[in-house]
């Protein structure tokens, strides 16, 4: 059995590490040497940023978007256009969509997935505030802009299942060759996916 070396503080701070999405053990002591490193620098400034999040981080009652208002800025903002909302399955995937910059639109973020083997149903997720949205009458189009797996697919059914009532236009991320992409590394469900989606020049 190895012996420890560090005290215990330090031990928490690595286990605390290891449990962030892309970090390991290894990982996670890296990251702590490199924070106790730069103590001042780095370590006190992110425990207390992590302190201000944790007071002031909120998730949008509308929206679903994590944010330090309620409504949250994407919500609240005059410039966007809140007649289209794009749905995405996690906070994440609104941020990278933000980063594009391709739409100047509302979102609605469900929270993950349907996945019956996960034990995740239509009740784990945020779909009923959704519903309310477009039910108030404003909502003119629904993008869904959820991931191309089995989920996400099963996801997208049902939450176009439970629109078909209303009077909107419901679409879904277009699927296939990415800009830049080259045949022939593509996999076969992306090529049939391009070959079906494909569009008129």
């Amino acid at each position: 059995m190895a012996k420890r070396v560090t005290g215990p503080e330090i031990e928490k701070l690595i286990q605390l590490l290891a449990k962030v999405p892309g970090l390991g053990p290894r990982s996670a002591r890296r990251a702590a040497l490199h924070l106790i490193k730069k103590k001042d620098q780095l370590l006190g400034p992110l425990g207390h940023a992590m302190g201000e999040a944790f007071d002031k981080v909120k998730v949008c009652s509308r929206c679903g978007n994590v944010d330090t208002s309620d409504p949250c800025t994407v919500c609240i903002d005059p410039q966007r256009d809140q007649s289209v909302v794009i749905v995405v399955e996690d906070v994440s995937d609104l941020w990278a969509l933000e980063r594009a910059g391709a739409m100047n639109a509302a979102y609605h973020v469900l929270g993950g997935t349907l996945s019956p083997l996960d034990g995740v149903g239509p009740d784990d997720l945020n779909l009923r505030s959704l519903i309310d949205r477009v039910a108030e009458g404003s909502v003119r189009e629904v993008i869904l802009a959820v991931n191309a797996t089995v989920e996400g697919q099963t996801t997208a059914h049902y939450v176009t299942d439970q629109l078909a009532g209303f009077d909107l236009k419901i679409t879904r991320l277009a699927h296939g060759v990415p800009v830049g992409g080259e045949l022939d590394y593509l996999d076969e469900g992306t090529l049939a996916a391009a070959l079906r989606s494909r569009t008129a020049i």
